[in-house]
This record gives C-alpha cells, structure tokens and sequence, in this order.
C-alpha cells in the first residue's frame, strides 16, 4: 500500500509487554492530550443542544433535529479516505488544533445564519480530522502495554465530556443565560442567531481553549507523508488499508467488535429515550437521567478496563459485550425507575469493558499493519457508518410502529449472536506466534 512499509515486521499483542496494568505509565504530555480532548467534545455535545434551540428559534419542523447528529457524522464516513493520511503528514497536536479552528468557523457560519444542519457539518468535518489524529497520537506516544490504559482515560474523558456537554448546552439555551448580560451582547451584534449567539460565543471559547491545549501536546516527531496526492488515489490507498485491517485476524476481530458496539451505542441513546416514556412514564427531561446511568456506567466499565486488563488480554472484552447484548431484554422488563437506573448502569459498565480492550488492540493492530492516522480513520469510517445504518433501522421500526420493547430485545439479542460469533472467532485469532514469527520480530 502506498505510504506504508509493507516489509515490516508484523507483531502481535503476545509479544507486547505483560506489565501489570496498573503500574503501567501513561506517555509525557497525555494529560494535556486528554485536557484538549475533553474541552473540545465538551462544545461538539453542548452544540447540539444549542443547534436544536436554533432550529426551533428558527421554526423548522421537530424531525429535522435527528438530521443535526447526521450530518455531523457524514464526514466521519465521507471524509475518511483523506482524514487518515491529512492526521499522519503533520505534528498531531498542531492537526487537532486546526481542527479546532474549523469546528470554530462552523460556529461563526451559524450565528451568520447557515442552516443549522449545514453548520454542523462543517463542524463535523473538523471532528473527523480531529479523531484520527488523536487516537493516532495516542498510538505514538504510548508503548503498545499502556495502550489499555490510555484507552480508557480516553473513553472516560470522552463519556464525561458527553454527560457535561449536555448540561452545558441546555445551560446555553436557558431562560436563565438568555437572560444574562453575556447573551445580552451577543444579542447586540443582530446576527441571525440573535440571543443565542452568545451561547455559539461562549463555545468558541472553549472550542479556543482545546486549541491552545493541542498546541501544547509534544510531537511524537513521526510522519508519514503519503505517496499518493490525488482524490482517486488515496482514496484506492483508503480501501486497500480498510481491506488489509479487515483480514488481519487480530484487526478483523477488534474492528468488527467496535463496530458492533458502537452501531447499538448510539441506537440505545434513542431508544433508552422512548422506553423511558412508555415504560416509566417518564417525561423527556427525567428520561435523560436515565441516559446519565448509562454513561456513568461506561466510565466505570472504562475505568476498570484500563486498570486491569492488559493488552493481551484484550479478547477478555468480548464477555462483556455478549453480557451487554444479553442485558438489554432484560431492561425492558423492568417498571421501577431505580431498578431502571442500576441495570442501565450496568450495561454501560459492560459496554465500557467491552470497548476499551478492544480498541486498544484495534489501534495496535492498525499502527503495525497501516499507521496510526490511517487505521484510526479506517476505524472511524466503519464504526459510523455502523451508526448510520443502525440509527437508520432504528427509524424504520419507528415509523412501522414496532413496539420498542421487541426493538431492544431484537438488538439485544443480535448483539449476543454478533458477539459469540467473534468469540468463536478469537480463538483462531489470539494463537501464540509461531517461533519463526518471533525469532523474526526480535
């Protein structure tokens, strides 16, 4: 593949270090990693809920707010042949600070008046260069036994980020900071987005804080320029790397656990929603609280992840994602709000434990076989398009009236087959080496 060195020696997670997991030591400049990491999906998550306050502001109809997260999402899929070489050509650090710069001007494209939807795309187009060249960071800089560890921090940071993120956007767009003498001056330049330009300018200052916190993250001093410039080639180069990590049997598997988890992740946010309100009665502001279990449930499943399993350990994962699948019949059976809340912790716990392994050994994988932007972008390229598909049949058992009980007992119940499947799987793929693949790697 072009920009590669296909003559390197291939390892595999049984060769990486069997450090105690809690003794490993994260890499120098990975709490700025994780501070700039933090404060910029902090605003992507407030924006939403400040993007649907401007659509409504605006008068357009209640369904165009699903459209919001889709077309933020879309350059994830559409841009991924190029955001993957774009991450591994320059500093990282530098790359997710210009990211940064392009989530800001989408912001600016809003208060002007460009279509909500138009605007989030624009920022989403800087959030898909912005996740290859942070995970890919995180692959440079950690030894391939911290990776587990970093992973979770990350995946904490980014959870935290998206319960936060939440309450900093309906802090925006209520009555109380509409009222404040900051909205106040927003509402005084007469842009299009009138108070709530003061809520797009107070991310813009956190969108500036990120930047300044990337500048601040050491350079691995790895590059990896492609040899190939043109649209059509890289994106020929794009399919063979997607192609190379799909048959690489320790790839493949992580890939496929990943893309499973996050396709049912981000169908679950809906349907936790709406099974809420017919199953609890729950108005939407209470059904929320419900999806805070999950994710303070994933923070811990993360946490204990990072501490205690090591990377070769990571087919351990694939338990708690066959737990998850299983767990999700479960909940609908359930009519008590706090029993509620306990088991969707738990499901977060398990999805936590699930991803944070996996990924860690997706990463290691892709950094050997491809390099760290690239697999990073081939990752993201099939985890949402995963979303999108599933987030797609979700609506189609929305609008043919299927009961949303069956929904999450079929999506549960799929899941657990998906997973046993890999687990089947994984013992083909997590073999010892061979003494003559190890001989070689020495």
């Amino acid at each position: 593949m072009a920009g590669t060195d296909s003559d390197a020696p291939v390892t595999t997670v049984a060769q990486a270090p069997d450090a105690p997991p809690a003794a490993v030591r994260l890499p120098r400049g990975f709490g700025l990693v994780i501070g700039a990491q933090f404060t910029s999906a902090l605003a992507d998550n407030a924006l939403l809920i400040v993007a649907i306050a401007l659509l409504v502001q605006q008068g357009f109809a209640p369904w165009w707010a699903p459209l919001l997260k889709f077309g933020f999402m879309a350059a994830y899929v559409l841009l991924a042949p190029w955001v993957g070489p774009l991450a591994d050509a320059f500093a990282k650090g530098r790359v997710m600070a210009a990211m940064n710069l392009v989530k800001m001007g989408g912001l600016v494209l809003a208060a002007l008046g460009l279509h909500p939807v138009a605007a989030l795309a624009v920022v989403g187009l800087g959030a898909a260069a912005y996740a290859p060249a942070k995970y890919g960071l995180i692959t440079e800089l950690a030894e391939p036994a911290a990776l587990v560890k970093a992973n979770g921090w990350i995946e904490i940071s980014v959870v935290s980020a998206a319960l936060l993120g939440a309450v900093l956007g309906g802090a925006l767009v209520s009555p109380v900071w509409l009222a404040s003498s900051f909205a106040e001056m927003g509402d005084a330049l007469d842009l299009p987005a009138d108070k709530l330009t003061g809520s797009l300018l107070a991310l813009l200052v956190i969108y500036a804080l990120s930047s300044v916190l990337n500048a601040g993250i050491p350079d691995s001093g790895q590059r990896q320029r492609s040899a190939a410039h043109d649209p059509a080639a890289l994106l020929r180069e794009f399919r063979s790397a997607n192609r190379r990590l799909w048959q690489d049997a320790e790839g493949g598997l992580s890939l496929a656990a990943t893309t499973l988890f996050w396709g049912v992740g981000a169908t679950l946010q809906f349907a936790v929603l709406r099974w809420a309100g017919e199953a609890l009665r729950l108005p939407l502001s209470q059904a929320a609280y419900l999806q805070a279990a999950v994710a303070v449930g994933v923070i811990a499943g993360a946490a204990a992840a990072g501490r205690w399993l090591a990377l070769h350990q990571a087919r351990h994962g694939l338990w708690a994602g066959l737990a998850l699948g299983l767990l999700m019949p479960v909940v609908t059976q359930i009519d008590q709000v706090p029993t509620a809340a306990i088991t969707l912790a738990l499901v977060g716990a398990v999805g936590g434990a699930m991803v944070v392994p996996l990924n860690a050994l997706l990463q290691h994988r892709g950094a050997v076989l491809l390099s760290a932007g690239r697999s990073v972008a081939v990752q993201g390229f099939n985890e949402n398009l995963s979303v999108l598909l599933m987030l797609a049949a979700y609506a189609g058992c929305e609008a043919a009236g299927v009961p949303i009980a069956a929904t999450l007992t079929g999506l549960g119940l799929a899941m657990s087959a998906a997973i046993a499947a890999l687990m089947l799987r994984s013992r083909r793929a997590f073999r010892s080496p061979a003494p003559s693949d190890a001989a070689r790697s020495r």
